[in-house]
């Protein structure tokens, strides 16, 4: 079968074998996959992964669950050990002995076929495309933001980072009618984010003015520069929301957390029942957010493509 696999470099191999279905799993043919920027990391050494990419996807399952065969599906990326005590208390996404889908001891889905637990698998309501479901992971992972902290009407927000992450984000927060502030360095990707509601401000119109002024500042830049403008945003006790990792190689200056009594809260996946409601009530709209679809034969030039600027999001067709 055909797949994208990272092993010291990216490469498309029209050989690879075919998975393994375990007992429990359910085999999936690939219809649509999306680029993330973990993707991109993992080409760059993040995670030390080796295998096949990806885990935005929508597909069709063949095999597995007599149940599901022939349904069109989306799958949680994590896949947990369901025997410890994170399991045990619903924290599947914290299992320590977790494998997870095309990031760590999993081969991925940028593939044209690939396996997942049935119990990760969600069947896909008709009136979602595949353009919209295949964004259901980036949403998901907004929507933890809002499980993790209370944000109160009164409440001053602000959103760092205009990408695919920062995006995601703030279709979430005006899905739900926040008040804030999305902060990026591109127009045009702001005007994406004002199209949606959002109210925008360019990174470099940030005045004194500005400064621990907002209860609440979500960090999704991923830079060491945009988590030190997130702290200087932030009031004393207000919280700092992290949604991005940062890779800094110069120490990161953290006193003004002490003296400012800053809560820092770092947010990751989550869950993907709720981001379904929001796909199939159409109270999202990810659709301004595709740069490109390509066929999956193109997936290197994909990823050349994915490394531009101006380019948000790129999708893969099988």
């Amino acid at each position: 079968m055909k797949a994208l696999v990272f092993d010291n470099e990216l490469k498309l191999d029209n050989n690879y074998p075919m998975p393994e279905i375990k007992a429990g799993d359910v085999l999936i043919k690939t219809s649509m996959v999306g680029i993330c920027n973990t993707d991109y990391e993992i080409t760059k050494g993040y995670m030390g992964y080796k295998g096949v990419l990806g885990h935005e996807f929508v597909g069709i399952v063949i095999e597995g669950d007599s149940d599901l065969i022939g349904k069109r599906v989306v799958g949680e990326i994590n896949l947990a050990c369901n025997a410890c005590d994170y399991c045990g208390r619903g924290l599947q996404r914290h299992c320590p002995n977790r494998q997870t889908l095309g990031i760590f001891n999993k081969d991925g889905c940028f593939s044209e076929y690939f396996t997942l637990p049935r119990e990760n698998v969600i069947v896909v309501p008709d009136n979602i495309s595949d353009e919209e479901i295949v964004f259901i992971e980036p949403v998901a992972a907004a929507l933890e933001i809002l499980e993790q902290v209370k944000i109160e009407p009164r409440h001053k927000v602000a959103l760092l980072g205009d990408g695919k992450l920062g995006l995601s984000i703030a279709l979430v927060l005006n899905a739900y009618n926040i008040d804030f502030i999305h902060i990026g360095k591109h127009n045009d990707k702001l005007d994406i984010s004002s199209k949606m509601g959002s109210k925008a401000k360019l990174l470099s119109e940030i005045s004194e003015a500005d400064k621990m002024m907002f209860d609440v500042v979500i960090e999704a830049t991923g830079s060491k520069g945009g988590f030190e403008t997130s702290l200087s945003l932030v009031k004393p006790r207000g919280t700092l929301v992290l949604k991005s990792t940062i890779a800094a190689n110069e120490g990161l200056s953290l006193a003004s957390v002490v003296v400012n009594e800053v809560t820092i809260v770092g947010s990751r996946c989550g869950l993907f029942a709720p981001a379904m409601r929001l796909f199939e009530s159409k109270k999202i709209d990810v659709k301004p957010l595709i740069s490109r679809i390509l066929p999956f034969d193109d997936a290197l030039g994909a990823f050349e493509l994915n490394k531009q600027k101006d380019v948000v999001k790129v999708l893969l067709k099988f």
